[in-house]
């Protein structure tokens, strides 16, 4: 095959590349990059191409081992290595780092009120749930179905959530 046949064929059959990239990298620019590499690689390999092969195909395998490659590649770059001793580094010891624990206290304290003005068919199973018993542990203690347990522990956890987002 003469070098202008492959390169009519690659322009009649490239188009189709150009979605499939944008769905690869998710974004226009990276796409873009990607169909251009791939159409580069197309020609730089078309000795490789065997006449009468499914040319899309070709291409689409082309473009998705690019893609591949290329994030492996920033896998790789967004990997850091850190071989310096921790000798010399600032604050590398536990017993450097205070605890300011007023804020958490504080927020236990909210959380503690919160708790306690839920209204109780809600609290009970909630505090349950919380002290680490299943559902159906809780179901059997209060006596009620499965089904209403989850809801009031749903419930439960909701009016907690807007009780402390207003806080």
């Amino acid at each position: 095959m003469s070098t202008i046949e492959f390169n009519q064929l690659l322009v009649n059959n490239a188009e189709f590349l150009k979605p499939f990239a944008i769905t690869l990298t998710r974004d226009s620019e990276d796409a873009k990059d990607l169909f251009q590499e791939t159409l580069f690689r197309a020609i730089s390999n078309k000795d490789k191409y065997n006449v009468g092969t499914n040319i899309k195909a070709w291409l689409y395998t082309i473009m998705r081992n690019i893609f591949i490659n290329n994030y492996r590649r920033k896998a790789k770059q967004n990997t850091i290595f850190d071989s310096t001793p921790n000798e010399f580094l600032l604050n590398s010891s536990p017993s450097v780092i205070i605890a300011n624990s007023a804020e958490s206290k504080l927020r236990h304290k909210d959380l503690q009120l919160a708790v306690h003005n839920l209204p109780e068919i809600f609290r009970n199973p909630f505090l349950l749930y919380f002290d680490g018993y299943k559902y159906h542990e809780i179901a059997d203690m209060l006596k009620e179905p499965l089904g209403t347990i989850k809801s009031r522990i749903h419930f439960a956890r909701k009016l907690l959530k807007e009780q402390v987002e207003r806080n």
